[in-house]
């Protein structure tokens, strides 16, 4: 086929052709040139088109003279910003969506081939149209904004230039959002799949006071000779058969040094297990694990362990616990409490026997024929193995060959690997498995989920990663979780928070009463004071690991830092207050209380206008010239718009002006023009309201 030809049969000039050729490698002497059947499907590749008879039909029926009404666009394509827009930019945007699909560039240039795309034409009829324009490009070459303007707008579309805006620090990942928006809307749990499940318990209290060991004699295997210095140095999960039930048991470690480790168990479970030694009694992070497991608001257990030794003191350890807040059922209170011993076996059966009594009150449930989600209890690289992550399924079932994201990374499901070593197909609710075939490592409490394939797996991934990243780039790493800043200016957000939680440490013991007495003495029927911690001595990395635990605030009243606790608290985003002046304290609190509690709106008029005149500067743009009838318009003033009582426009005031400035503020008596924000339907007469809507705070 000769050059002129193929020209007329794809819809392009016999120059235009010569160029496209030339783009892609193809040397031809002239307009007389004949064409191989492989030179002509590469162009009518590059044009868009899958053969050359798809091309002879496509201009036969729409000639570059006729112009096709193209009534639904793309008002997305790869060039379009897909990024959510903040707020403050919203109006315009409703604008110019009212005017034609937007197509934001990037770029203040922009391909032929890729714009073509954008307003859905064919390539061949997008260069036709530049040449109109006295604008000759070939298909890989670049037109300006303002050409892409221009035929954007004859084609029902309106481009402009991305514009760079300040991105706030996301409070949660929208990609995250997006997997349990997906997961929500695919799966609706009913009350007849809900079937009962086991028990997740953790095992928690003081350094060597017998954790390991109880549970080493519940499962029947050695694990305290395979830690480091008989200590448990990381979480374990592991599932065992009781009384043909299933446990799942958590154990925690109780060295200080692994506090997060501990908050972490406790976030993850249903029962806490407080093991106390009977012989030493309550100590200090014995008090640590009985905050952590309170500040989860998980059912207590008290397992009073080397009952076999003559030194064991139950009467003491009941005590200690009553003078914590802690009462057990033997004396009057509402907490089990069983004697056990680790070495020989007493009290075991007693302590199972209580779990399943306490998990049967707490009726768990969860629907195993869904899609398993669930927590990561502990992750690491293993040789041989590669990126291993120990799990427990929260609800769904785990099998093998599902494609699993894992925090931010993903993966496809090779192995499941029991607590026993044993490999098996499936795992169901409250199971605690390994997991293989994770591209990388995830962080230890990371929630998993299984997708319908690989691909949106490793999409969505990888769009987490990207937020994460750009995060990093914007300084917001770690997101700040609640601030007595956060809470005063808090009274209008919809997030309902009807309980403050704080942490205090004090320098002596009677500043510490005091100030407790005065928090107490705050009354209000609206917002709950819980106070986690109210101790003496300075404010340490563990009180910062409660607090991220459970969401709550740090005081300190003259009281210092410990070294490391700036770093953990930067680190989990917790905010820490220090006070020298009690009623500070005290009024800093109350305010942050009411900004617990919605805003009451009230709406005040404050001014009456009516208009006199209507100037037109375009169909899409008119000034209503007004006269001040009472009191005063101002430019941040909302205004209702009404025609014989009846109301037709209620929004905002798009500019203000008094002659040709713009004005702030018009009083009785004087003209000015006022253009309402996206109306133009007013008329001459009608009448212009204005208000102000004031947000007051509510009373405790």
């Amino acid at each position: 086929m000769r050059l002129d030809q193929l020209a007329q049969n794809v819809g392009v000039s016999a120059g235009e052709l010569l160029e496209i050729l030339q783009d892609i490698d193809i040397s031809v002497e002239g307009a007389d040139s004949v064409l191989t059947d492989e030179q002509i499907a590469a162009v009518c590749d590059e044009l868009g088109y899958a053969s050359i008879e798809e091309a002879q039909a496509d201009n036969e029926t729409a000639t570059p003279a006729e112009e096709p009404v193209v009534e639904s666009q793309k008002p997305v394509a790869e060039e379009v910003v897909l990024e959510s827009e903040p707020k403050e930019d919203q109006a315009q945007d409703v604008a110019l969506e009212e005017e034609g699909p937007l197509i934001e560039l990037k770029k203040p240039k922009v391909m032929v081939k890729d714009f073509a795309e954008m307003i859905d034409l064919k390539p061949n009829m997008l260069i036709a149209e530049l040449m109109r324009m006295n604008v000759f490009a070939s298909i890989n070459a670049e037109i300006d904004l303002n050409v892409a303007k221009k035929i954007g707008e004859k084609y029902g579309f309106t481009v402009r230039k991305e514009e760079k805006k300040k991105s706030a620090i996301r409070p949660a990942s929208s990609a995250r959002k997006a997997i349990a928006n997906r997961t929500e809307a695919m799966v609706e749990d009913t009350p007849e799949s809900m079937l009962p499940r086991p028990p997740v318990v953790t095992f928690m209290g003081h350094v060597d006071h017998g954790k390991t060991s109880l549970l080493d004699r519940i499962r029947d295997s050695r694990v305290v000779t395979a830690e480091a210095g008989g200590i448990t140095q990381h979480i374990g999960a592991y599932t065992v058969d009781v009384n043909d039930s299933k446990i799942t048991f958590l154990d925690t470690p109780g060295h200080a040094a692994f506090t997060a480790m501990r908050a972490r168990g406790a976030n993850m479970t249903d029962v806490v297990v407080l093991v106390v030694a009977a012989d030493d009694g309550v100590m200090p992070q014995t008090l640590e694990a009985l905050k952590h497991a309170q500040a989860a608001e998980v059912c207590i257990i008290i397992a009073m362990n080397k009952m076999d030794l003559r030194a064991a003191n139950p009467d003491r350890l009941k005590q200690q616990l009553q003078e914590n807040d802690v009462m057990v059922e033997e004396w009057g209170g509402s907490i089990g409490c069983c004697p056990v011993s680790a070495a020989t076996g007493e009290g075991m059966d007693g302590l199972l026997e209580r779990i399943l009594l306490e998990s049967e009150m707490l009726e768990l449930k969860a629907n195993p024929k869904r899609p398993a989600q669930g927590f990561v209890v502990e992750a690491q690289m293993e040789p041989g193995m590669g990126p291993t992550a120990s799990v427990i399924v929260k609800t769904g079932t785990l099998q093998l060959g599902d494609s699993v994201i894992c925090g931010k990374y993903w993966g496809r499901i090779k192995a499941l690997i029991n607590d026993q070593g044993i490999k098996v197909r499936s795992a169901g609710p409250s199971m605690a498995v390994k997991i293989l075939g994770l591209t990388n490592v995830p962080g230890a409490g990371d929630e998993f989920e299984i997708l319908s394939n690989d691909r949106e797996a490793k999409r969505l991934a990888e769009a987490i990663q990207d937020e994460e990243r750009q995060l990093s780039l914007e300084g917001g790493i770690t997101p700040k979780k609640m601030s007595l800043d956060d809470l005063f200016g808090s009274a209008g957000s919809q997030v309902e928070k009807k309980e403050l939680r704080l942490i205090i440490k004090s320098d002596v013991q009677g500043s510490s009463e005091a100030i407790e007495h005065s928090l107490f003495g705050i009354k209000s029927d609206k917002v709950d004071l819980k106070i986690l911690a109210n101790e003496v001595g300075n404010i340490t990395v563990n009180d910062v690991m409660l607090a991220s635990a459970s969401d709550a605030i740090i005081l300190g009243f003259h009281s210092g830092k410990e070294n490391g606790t700036n770093a953990a608290a930067k680190r989990e985003g917790i905010e820490i207050r220090l006070y020298s002046i009690i009623y500070e304290l005290i009024e800093n609190v109350e305010n942050a209380m009411k900004g617990l509690l919605e805003p009451e709106l009230r709406e005040q008029v404050i001014g009456e206008a009516e208009i006199l005149e209507v100037f037109e500067f375009s169909k899409k743009s008119k000034i209503a010239g007004c006269m001040i009838q009472s009191g005063r318009v101002t430019a941040k003033a909302n205004i209702r718009i009404k025609r014989k009582k009846e109301l037709i426009f209620e929004g905002a005031i798009g500019s203000l002006k008094r002659f040709q400035n713009d004005a702030a503020e018009v009083r009785q008596g004087q003209e000015c023009g006022i253009r309402p924000d996206h109306f133009v339907g007013f008329e001459v007469g009608d009448i212009i309201e204005a208000y102000l809507v004031e947000k007051i705070s509510q009373n405790l």
